[in-house]
Protein backbone atom coordinates (compact mmCIF):
# COMPACT_ATOMS: atom_id res chain seq x y z
CA UNK A 1 0.00 0.00 0.00
CA UNK A 2 1.71 3.62 -1.06
CA UNK A 3 0.26 6.84 0.26
CA UNK A 4 -1.11 9.36 -2.17
CA UNK A 5 -1.69 12.56 -2.17
CA UNK A 6 -5.86 13.43 -2.42
CA UNK A 7 -8.16 11.63 -4.35
CA UNK A 8 -12.08 12.95 -3.35
CA UNK A 9 -10.77 15.81 -1.37
CA UNK A 10 -9.42 13.31 1.33
CA UNK A 11 -6.01 11.59 2.71
CA UNK A 12 -6.36 8.67 0.14
CA UNK A 13 -3.58 5.36 -0.66
CA UNK A 14 -3.14 3.22 -3.33
CA UNK A 15 -4.22 -0.32 -2.60
CA UNK A 16 -3.15 -3.58 -4.68
CA UNK A 17 -6.00 -6.37 -4.82
CA UNK A 18 -4.71 -9.48 -6.34
CA UNK A 19 -7.71 -11.91 -6.25
CA UNK A 20 -10.92 -11.43 -8.25
CA UNK A 21 -12.14 -8.16 -7.68
CA UNK A 22 -14.60 -6.26 -10.22
CA UNK A 23 -16.15 -3.50 -8.78
CA UNK A 24 -19.45 -3.20 -11.46
CA UNK A 25 -20.11 -7.03 -11.03
CA UNK A 26 -20.42 -6.49 -7.09
CA UNK A 27 -22.76 -3.71 -7.96
CA UNK A 28 -24.23 -5.97 -10.39
CA UNK A 29 -24.49 -9.00 -8.62
CA UNK A 30 -27.80 -8.11 -6.58
CA UNK A 31 -26.69 -8.10 -3.15
CA UNK A 32 -26.11 -4.48 -2.79
CA UNK A 33 -28.25 -1.45 -3.54
CA UNK A 34 -26.08 1.12 -2.84
CA UNK A 35 -23.23 1.07 -4.33
CA UNK A 36 -22.69 3.25 -7.43
CA UNK A 37 -20.19 3.40 -10.12
CA UNK A 38 -19.81 7.22 -10.50
CA UNK A 39 -19.39 9.88 -13.48
CA UNK A 40 -15.39 9.76 -12.98
CA UNK A 41 -15.17 6.07 -13.31
CA UNK A 42 -14.61 5.32 -9.39
CA UNK A 43 -16.85 3.79 -7.62
CA UNK A 44 -18.87 4.31 -3.95
CA UNK A 45 -19.75 2.24 -1.28
CA UNK A 46 -21.37 2.90 1.97
CA UNK A 47 -20.77 0.91 5.34
CA UNK A 48 -22.68 2.46 8.62
CA UNK A 49 -21.28 5.92 8.70
CA UNK A 50 -18.28 5.25 6.65
CA UNK A 51 -18.34 6.33 2.75
CA UNK A 52 -15.60 4.65 0.44
CA UNK A 53 -14.46 5.81 -3.23
CA UNK A 54 -12.62 3.63 -5.21
CA UNK A 55 -10.72 4.13 -8.48
CA UNK A 56 -9.42 1.13 -10.33
CA UNK A 57 -5.94 2.85 -12.07
CA UNK A 58 -5.57 2.28 -15.73
CA UNK A 59 -2.81 0.04 -17.05
CA UNK A 60 -2.67 -1.47 -13.11
CA UNK A 61 -4.20 -4.67 -13.06
CA UNK A 62 -5.75 -5.33 -9.41
CA UNK A 63 -4.98 -1.52 -7.89
CA UNK A 64 -6.85 1.10 -6.82
CA UNK A 65 -6.96 4.33 -5.33
CA UNK A 66 -9.25 4.30 -2.36
CA UNK A 67 -10.25 7.15 -0.21
CA UNK A 68 -9.20 6.57 3.46
CA UNK A 69 -6.03 5.69 5.52
CA UNK A 70 -4.75 2.33 6.23
CA UNK A 71 -6.58 1.45 9.48
CA UNK A 72 -10.11 2.35 7.79
CA UNK A 73 -9.34 -0.10 5.14
CA UNK A 74 -8.01 -2.85 7.73
CA UNK A 75 -10.85 -2.34 9.77
CA UNK A 76 -13.69 -1.46 7.34
CA UNK A 77 -13.32 -2.40 4.28
CA UNK A 78 -10.97 -5.10 3.80
CA UNK A 79 -13.95 -7.22 5.49
CA UNK A 80 -16.70 -5.49 3.50
CA UNK A 81 -14.97 -6.59 0.04
CA UNK A 82 -14.54 -10.04 1.72
CA UNK A 83 -10.67 -10.00 1.49
CA UNK A 84 -9.48 -12.14 3.63
CA UNK A 85 -10.96 -15.06 1.48
CA UNK A 86 -9.51 -15.83 -2.10
CA UNK A 87 -12.43 -16.02 -4.65
CA UNK A 88 -9.56 -17.26 -7.39
CA UNK A 89 -8.98 -20.50 -5.51
CA UNK A 90 -12.51 -21.04 -5.18
CA UNK A 91 -13.35 -20.72 -8.44
CA UNK A 92 -10.76 -23.36 -9.93
CA UNK A 93 -11.48 -25.77 -6.66
CA UNK A 94 -15.09 -25.82 -7.45
CA UNK A 95 -14.78 -26.42 -11.21
CA UNK A 96 -15.47 -29.00 -12.34
CA UNK A 97 -18.53 -30.48 -11.03
CA UNK A 98 -21.27 -29.28 -13.26
CA UNK A 99 -21.38 -27.87 -16.60
CA UNK A 100 -23.52 -25.14 -16.34
CA UNK A 101 -22.44 -23.67 -12.95
CA UNK A 102 -18.71 -23.89 -14.59
CA UNK A 103 -20.04 -21.23 -17.20
CA UNK A 104 -21.41 -19.21 -14.38
CA UNK A 105 -17.97 -19.28 -12.30
CA UNK A 106 -16.35 -18.21 -15.68
CA UNK A 107 -18.36 -15.26 -15.93
CA UNK A 108 -18.56 -14.15 -12.74
CA UNK A 109 -15.45 -13.84 -11.42
CA UNK A 110 -15.05 -10.36 -9.81
CA UNK A 111 -17.92 -10.82 -7.99
CA UNK A 112 -17.56 -11.12 -4.12
CA UNK A 113 -19.83 -11.27 -1.27
CA UNK A 114 -19.78 -8.06 0.92
CA UNK A 115 -20.32 -8.07 4.51
CA UNK A 116 -23.06 -5.97 5.32
CA UNK A 117 -25.07 -4.33 8.08
CA UNK A 118 -27.66 -7.29 9.83
CA UNK A 119 -30.08 -4.69 9.90
CA UNK A 120 -29.75 -3.11 6.38
CA UNK A 121 -29.79 -6.30 5.06
CA UNK A 122 -33.42 -7.42 6.94
CA UNK A 123 -34.85 -4.47 6.09
CA UNK A 124 -33.38 -4.39 2.15
CA UNK A 125 -34.64 -8.20 1.77
CA UNK A 126 -37.84 -7.89 2.70
CA UNK A 127 -38.19 -4.58 0.64
CA UNK A 128 -37.16 -6.84 -2.20
CA UNK A 129 -40.10 -8.88 -2.14
CA UNK A 130 -41.42 -9.16 -5.74
CA UNK A 131 -39.75 -6.35 -6.79
CA UNK A 132 -37.40 -5.35 -9.59
CA UNK A 133 -33.67 -3.97 -8.67
CA UNK A 134 -34.44 -0.58 -9.88
CA UNK A 135 -37.65 -0.30 -8.01
CA UNK A 136 -35.50 -1.82 -4.73
CA UNK A 137 -32.57 1.03 -4.89
CA UNK A 138 -35.59 3.37 -5.58
CA UNK A 139 -37.27 2.20 -2.28
CA UNK A 140 -34.27 2.12 -0.28
CA UNK A 141 -32.92 5.14 -1.03
CA UNK A 142 -37.06 6.90 -0.16
CA UNK A 143 -36.48 5.33 3.13
CA UNK A 144 -32.78 6.22 3.60
CA UNK A 145 -33.46 9.75 2.73
CA UNK A 146 -36.75 10.16 5.34
CA UNK A 147 -34.75 8.34 8.08
CA UNK A 148 -31.57 8.08 7.78
CA UNK A 149 -29.03 10.83 9.36
CA UNK A 150 -26.62 13.09 6.81
CA UNK A 151 -22.71 11.99 5.99
CA UNK A 152 -21.07 14.23 4.72
CA UNK A 153 -17.93 14.43 2.14
CA UNK A 154 -15.74 16.25 -0.01
CA UNK A 155 -17.83 15.69 -2.70
CA UNK A 156 -21.55 14.94 -1.87
CA UNK A 157 -24.31 14.88 1.18
CA UNK A 158 -25.41 11.22 1.25
CA UNK A 159 -27.46 9.51 4.14
CA UNK A 160 -26.74 6.69 6.54
CA UNK A 161 -29.04 3.88 6.12
CA UNK A 162 -31.56 4.36 9.44
CA UNK A 163 -30.83 2.64 12.56
CA UNK A 164 -33.88 0.74 14.18
CA UNK A 165 -33.45 3.60 16.64
CA UNK A 166 -34.18 6.03 13.79
CA UNK A 167 -37.00 4.25 12.80
CA UNK A 168 -38.83 3.67 15.76
CA UNK A 169 -41.45 6.15 15.88
CA UNK A 170 -42.03 5.28 12.00
CA UNK A 171 -45.75 5.02 10.76
CA UNK A 172 -47.73 3.34 8.27
CA UNK A 173 -48.02 5.97 5.95
CA UNK A 174 -44.50 7.62 6.13
CA UNK A 175 -43.53 3.39 5.12
CA UNK A 176 -46.13 3.60 2.29
CA UNK A 177 -44.85 7.06 0.59
CA UNK A 178 -41.65 5.57 0.60
CA UNK A 179 -43.32 2.57 -2.00
CA UNK A 180 -43.66 0.01 0.72
CA UNK A 181 -46.56 -1.52 -0.34
CA UNK A 182 -47.49 -4.71 1.54
CA UNK A 183 -44.27 -4.64 3.04
CA UNK A 184 -45.06 -1.89 5.73
CA UNK A 185 -46.40 -4.23 8.09
CA UNK A 186 -43.19 -6.49 7.90
CA UNK A 187 -41.51 -2.96 8.00
CA UNK A 188 -43.19 -2.39 11.08
CA UNK A 189 -42.57 -5.68 12.49
CA UNK A 190 -38.64 -5.57 12.05
CA UNK A 191 -38.65 -2.48 13.67
CA UNK A 192 -40.81 -3.24 16.69
CA UNK A 193 -39.06 -6.60 17.32
CA UNK A 194 -35.42 -5.00 16.85
CA UNK A 195 -36.09 -1.77 19.31
CA UNK A 196 -37.53 -4.14 22.44
CA UNK A 197 -35.00 -6.52 22.10
CA UNK A 198 -36.90 -9.55 21.00
CA UNK A 199 -34.77 -9.99 17.66
CA UNK A 200 -31.16 -9.21 18.92
CA UNK A 201 -29.15 -8.86 15.36
CA UNK A 202 -25.99 -9.00 17.36
CA UNK A 203 -26.23 -11.86 19.34
CA UNK A 204 -28.22 -14.05 16.65
CA UNK A 205 -24.53 -13.83 14.82
CA UNK A 206 -23.46 -16.75 17.28
CA UNK A 207 -26.04 -19.25 16.09
CA UNK A 208 -25.68 -22.20 13.66
CA UNK A 209 -26.64 -21.52 10.24
CA UNK A 210 -30.04 -23.54 10.73
CA UNK A 211 -30.81 -21.67 14.27
CA UNK A 212 -29.83 -18.56 12.26
CA UNK A 213 -32.02 -18.78 9.33
CA UNK A 214 -34.63 -19.80 12.21
CA UNK A 215 -34.84 -16.60 14.15
CA UNK A 216 -34.58 -14.85 11.28
CA UNK A 217 -37.95 -16.01 10.27
CA UNK A 218 -39.87 -14.80 13.53
CA UNK A 219 -39.97 -11.59 11.56
CA UNK A 220 -43.38 -11.03 9.71
CA UNK A 221 -42.88 -11.39 5.56
CA UNK A 222 -39.26 -13.11 6.42
CA UNK A 223 -39.42 -16.68 4.82
CA UNK A 224 -36.63 -19.16 4.39
CA UNK A 225 -35.61 -16.99 1.07
CA UNK A 226 -34.57 -13.72 2.44
CA UNK A 227 -33.27 -14.91 5.58
CA UNK A 228 -31.13 -16.66 3.49
CA UNK A 229 -30.50 -13.53 1.82
CA UNK A 230 -29.79 -12.09 5.19
CA UNK A 231 -27.25 -14.67 6.84
CA UNK A 232 -25.43 -14.63 3.36
CA UNK A 233 -24.55 -11.21 2.76
CA UNK A 234 -24.51 -10.05 6.52
CA UNK A 235 -23.46 -12.60 8.10
CA UNK A 236 -21.06 -14.18 5.69
CA UNK A 237 -22.61 -17.55 6.10
CA UNK A 238 -21.58 -19.20 2.93
CA UNK A 239 -23.56 -22.59 3.18
CA UNK A 240 -26.61 -20.73 2.86
CA UNK A 241 -28.62 -20.29 -0.62
CA UNK A 242 -30.74 -17.80 -1.29
CA UNK A 243 -33.40 -18.82 -4.44
CA UNK A 244 -34.98 -16.48 -5.84
CA UNK A 245 -36.50 -16.24 -9.52
CA UNK A 246 -33.34 -16.25 -11.16
CA UNK A 247 -31.48 -19.29 -8.86
CA UNK A 248 -35.14 -20.84 -10.08
CA UNK A 249 -35.51 -20.55 -13.56
CA UNK A 250 -31.46 -21.44 -13.58
CA UNK A 251 -32.10 -24.70 -11.89
CA UNK A 252 -34.83 -25.31 -14.01
CA UNK A 253 -33.41 -24.24 -17.34
CA UNK A 254 -29.87 -25.36 -16.55
CA UNK A 255 -29.99 -27.88 -14.34
CA UNK A 256 -33.08 -30.32 -15.28
CA UNK A 257 -34.65 -29.12 -11.96
CA UNK A 258 -32.38 -30.76 -9.63
CA UNK A 259 -30.37 -27.82 -7.84
CA UNK A 260 -26.51 -28.34 -7.58
CA UNK A 261 -25.79 -26.77 -4.89
CA UNK A 262 -25.42 -29.58 -2.60
CA UNK A 263 -22.33 -30.30 -4.56
CA UNK A 264 -20.52 -27.13 -2.94
CA UNK A 265 -21.19 -26.93 0.68
CA UNK A 266 -19.50 -23.97 2.44
CA UNK A 267 -19.39 -22.62 -1.18
CA UNK A 268 -22.66 -22.90 -1.94
CA UNK A 269 -23.31 -19.38 -1.49
CA UNK A 270 -20.70 -17.84 -3.52
CA UNK A 271 -21.77 -20.20 -6.38
CA UNK A 272 -25.21 -18.69 -5.94
CA UNK A 273 -23.92 -15.36 -6.74
CA UNK A 274 -22.30 -16.65 -9.63
CA UNK A 275 -25.19 -18.30 -11.04
CA UNK A 276 -27.57 -14.69 -10.41
CA UNK A 277 -25.34 -12.44 -12.03
CA UNK A 278 -24.65 -14.68 -15.09
CA UNK A 279 -28.52 -15.91 -15.45
CA UNK A 280 -29.79 -11.97 -14.37
CA UNK A 281 -27.47 -11.37 -17.40
CA UNK A 282 -23.97 -10.34 -16.95
CA UNK A 283 -22.66 -11.26 -20.22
Amino acid sequence: MIFRKVFKGVISMQVTIKDDFDLEKIIDSGQCFRGKCLEDGSYRFISGESVIYLRPEVGEAGVYTVSCDRESWETIWFPFFDLQRCYGEIAISESGKHEFVDQAIAHGRGVRLLRQDPWEMLLTFIISQRKSIPAIIKSVEALTEKYGHDIVTEQERLKAFPSPEEMKEATAEELAACGLGYRVKYILDAIQKVNSGELNLKAIAELPDHALLEKLQTVMGVGIKVANCIALFAYGRTACVPVDVWIFRAIEKECGGVSPFSLYGENAGIIQQYIFYYERGGW
